[in-house]
């Protein structure tokens, strides 16, 4: 199955890597002139080049938005506008985060902002929107905005299930008829030809919820027919519903009808009913991957997860046909009780009320938990929460009512981190700290401190594995011809900075930053205004899109 994204076109001419490579002679394999230039020469590094492979010592020499060549003594070869001494540094592709929640900075109105600095202090060149079955079906229209209004980093999207479903059945519990579900694979089917990466779903989320196995697969067949990808927040990563490994088989089950390479978003082993499900979720996946079925995962290295207080303690009955409808239901005394008796279950597999800090910003409860909250009001914790579900505002994001709840164990955290499969994402989004230190929490944590795995894997999990994974071409690895997307970071200063009681601090130890040639973070500080990401457009087989 082919699946590559649309970039500027390469010439390949008599054995010259790149069209690019013109700006120094073309080589054939021999040195090139001592007069070559080069924009910039990285030289002295310690170079990972975002292969599975051992670091070595080399140069990067680049011109425009291309590496020219990678190797060692580049600085008697070239002459470079500008050289950067990187000994005692690592040089890495510029990290891709395939999970993200940007919205707050890449949609913002003021260009400072739509740098999107919490990524790029991370040495993150590259993001993946509309995960969680969130993305816009509306991939051109998206994509011209971005080029019009410019970005930091590069972009890729997801087509999502939940507003696909919307337009169709708006909120409402039910299974589509068969013209509803054309209607609904026509969306997807369009968005791919759009440019979408794949479809992703966030089956734990209502109206997502109410979508059976089958009506996904209908879907996901037409990103499989384009070359796409399934990512999904499988519908339970706890024991919420058809409980952890159910979830898992559930996911197995759309890749192998769908014929579909399989992504599973954030995997985790969620509340105390799972924990120590781990090493289950391994073997399972493992036996798929031996069986043919391509299956990958992402995950963040902390053991609080992020998520609205509706989807974490309301059963997903209750709202059926959205908020209003929900309301209508709590002025029920029968219906009330009901619910109140499945969000006291659902808090007990959070981990209780002190286990769930709320980090909408700007409120009441922002930055107390919720026994905190329960205390201050004089209510049962269950009643403290739909308080604020009823008052924390009617935002389609509900930034307002987000929580993070403590309720990973460390040991299946560090059991998921060292499969091969496993990639890193950060899930960021505001108000909690993944957004701004996933990257370097994952390095400082599971790398320096604890060695869950080396500095090479966590590279090439963070670069080329990501770029095979999504079909990124010419990114994810410093190599002549491909995108110059660089990083150069201090692996003594290296660390996050933001915590959950202050989730957006900038991370440090990036010195360098290039993104598509461009330098973002430059001796340690963010550029002023470039904004030189591009919108990566996935490129269908021929013949799908007629």
């Amino acid at each position: 199955m082919s699946r590559s994204f649309q970039q500027v076109p390469i010439t390949r001419l008599a054995g010259c890597l790149t069209a690019l490579a013109l700006l120094a002679g073309c080589s054939g394999g021999q040195p090139l002139p001592t007069d070559a230039s080069a924009d910039v020469l990285i030289i002295g590094g310690t170079l990972f080049d975002g292969g599975d492979s051992p670091a070595r010592e080399a140069d990067v020499a680049i011109a425009g938005d291309r590496i020219l060549e990678v190797g060692p003594g580049l600085a008697r070869r070239y002459r470079a506008t500008r050289t950067i001494d990187a000994r005692g540094l690592v040089v890495a592709p510029g990290f891709i985060d395939p999970h993200t929640h940007p919205f707050s900075h890449i949609r913002s109105p003021d260009p400072l902002i739509r740098r999107n600095l919490p990524w790029l202090h991370q040495g993150v060149s590259t993001i993946f929107i509309g995960i969680d079955g969130g993305g816009t079906p509306d991939i051109a229209e998206q994509r011209e905005w971005f080029q019009s209004h410019g970005v930091g980093t590069n972009i890729a999207a997801y087509v999502g299930l939940g507003p696909v479903r919307r337009r169709v059945l708006g909120n409402d519990d039910r299974a589509p008829d068969a013209d509803e579900l054309a209607r609904m694979r026509g969306m997807v089917a369009d968005a791919m030809c759009q440019g979408a990466i794949g479809l992703s779903t966030g089956l734990f989320y209502a109206p997502q919820s109410f979508a059976t196995t089958a009506e996904v697969v209908a879907l996901a067949e037409e990103a499989a027919l384009r070359g796409g990808v399934y990512d999904t927040h499988q519908r339970d990563e706890s024991s919420y519903s058809i409980g952890l490994m159910g979830s898992i088989e559930e996911a197995l089950e759309i890749g192998r009808r769908a014929a579909i390479p399989v992504h599973i978003a954030h995997i985790k082993a969620l509340g105390t009913d799972v924990h120590g499900s781990a090493g289950r979720i391994v073997e399972r996946i493992g036996r798929a991957r031996a069986e043919g079925i391509r299956v990958t995962a992402d995950q963040y290295p902390w053991l609080a997860s992020a998520t609205g207080i509706e989807a974490a303690l309301l059963p997903r009955w209750a709202q059926d046909g959205g908020r209003q409808a929900l309301f209508t239901r709590l002025d029920e005394p029968a219906t009330a009780n009901r619910i109140r008796d499945e969000m006291e279950q659902n808090l007990r597999r959070r981990g209780g009320a002190a286990a769930v800090l709320m980090i909408g910003e700007g409120w009441p409860w922002s930055g107390r938990t919720l026994a905190q909250m329960a205390e201050a009001w004089e209510l049962q914790p269950v009643e403290a929460a739909l308080r604020i579900i009823r008052h924390g505002g009617p935002d389609a994001s509900g930034s307002a009512r987000k929580i993070a709840s403590f309720n990973m164990h460390a040991d299946d955290v560090s059991e998921l981190m060292r499969q091969p499969w496993v990639l890193t994402a950060s899930d960021g989004g505001d108000g909690h700290p993944r957004q701004y230190a996933t990257f370097p929490e994952k390095y400082e944590r599971f790398v320096v401190e604890e060695g869950v795995i080396d500095l090479q894997s966590f590279i090439h999990r963070s670069t080329g594995l990501t770029a095979d994974t999504f079909g990124l071409e010419e990114r994810g690895y410093l190599r002549a011809g491909y995108h110059a997307d660089v990083v150069v970071l201090d692996p003594d200063r290296y660390a996050p900075a933001a915590t959950y009681v202050e989730p957006a601090v900038l991370s440090r130890g990036v010195e360098y930053l290039f993104v598509n040639g461009t330098a973002m973070v430059d001796r340690g500080r963010a550029a002023d205004a470039l904004l030189p990401g591009r919108i990566l457009r996935h490129q269908p087989p021929a013949g799908t899109c007629d």
